[in-house]
């Protein structure tokens, strides 16, 4: 866990740069100089999201990265919010059918991106390619909104430092068709963080040493996004 280590002292010296005593000299446009980061456990309860071959679905592991996350950037002094806090979806009281419970559920992550004020988002997922189960590795996508890009490239300089070294993966822009990212407005950034379709890495993902790697790196890489760097290994 030297890696580890070494990514967190950086994190360490990335978030003081954020505090009110030192501001970035280079902060990306969109990103504001106290940002709330709102972190996003992908999926939860009926909806499990991907799934490995042993059954596991992403939503538990989604949310076990995502509490990692919280819990470091919180020590380290940043404000954040999770979007949810347990293995269950944030759908209204009137959906019934599960078409309606994600449908309400990912208009209520909307909003509550929407309405806090300076909000940045992380959205944590698992990613699943069972057509091509060899195809493994941590990938960040952007939103199109400003200050996303910057933010993703950063994350993904981490990434291919800490979990993709020789399978080292490029940020891309978001697919139109992911409902949450397509409607927040504020900075916003989605990590895949593994393929669940590769046996092997499903594996890693499981285990709890993996996740709060994961979640140093991501870490790291997002701080340094925020304070207008780059995320070195």
């Amino acid at each position: 866990m030297a890696f580890a280590a070494l990514v967190l002292g950086g994190t360490f010296m990335l978030c003081g740069v954020l505090t009110r005593e030192a501001r970035p000299v280079f902060r990306p446009e969109g990103i504001p100089e106290t940002p709330v980061i709102v972190i996003d456990a992908g999926h939860g309860g009926e909806d499990g999201g991907a799934v490995a071959a042993d059954g596991t679905a992403e939503s538990g592991i989604n949310l076990a990265i995502a509490q990692d996350l919280d819990a470091l950037l919180r020590l380290l002094g940043c404000e954040t919010k999770l979007t949810r806090t347990e293995d269950a979806a944030i759908y209204s009281d009137g959906a019934r059918t599960l078409r309606e419970k994600k449908a309400s559920d990912l208009k209520n992550r909307v909003a509550l991106v929407n309405e806090t004020p300076n909000a940045v988002l992380l959205s944590i997922h698992q990613n699943s390619l069972p057509a091509s189960r060899r195809v493994h590795g941590a990938q960040a996508f952007h939103a199109r909104t400003e200050g996303s890009e910057a933010l993703a490239e950063s994350v993904q300089v981490a990434l291919n430092a800490a979990v993709n070294p020789g399978n080292e993966k490029s940020r891309k822009v978001i697919d139109k068709s992911v409902y949450l990212m397509k409607n927040i407005s504020c900075p916003a950034v989605l990590v895949e963080c593994g393929f669940l379709s590769n046996a092997e890495e499903a594996a890693r993902l499981c285990e709890t040493d993996y996740q709060r790697k994961l979640a140093v790196t991501v870490a790291a890489g997002f701080l340094a996004g925020l304070a207008g760097g780059q995320a070195a290994a």
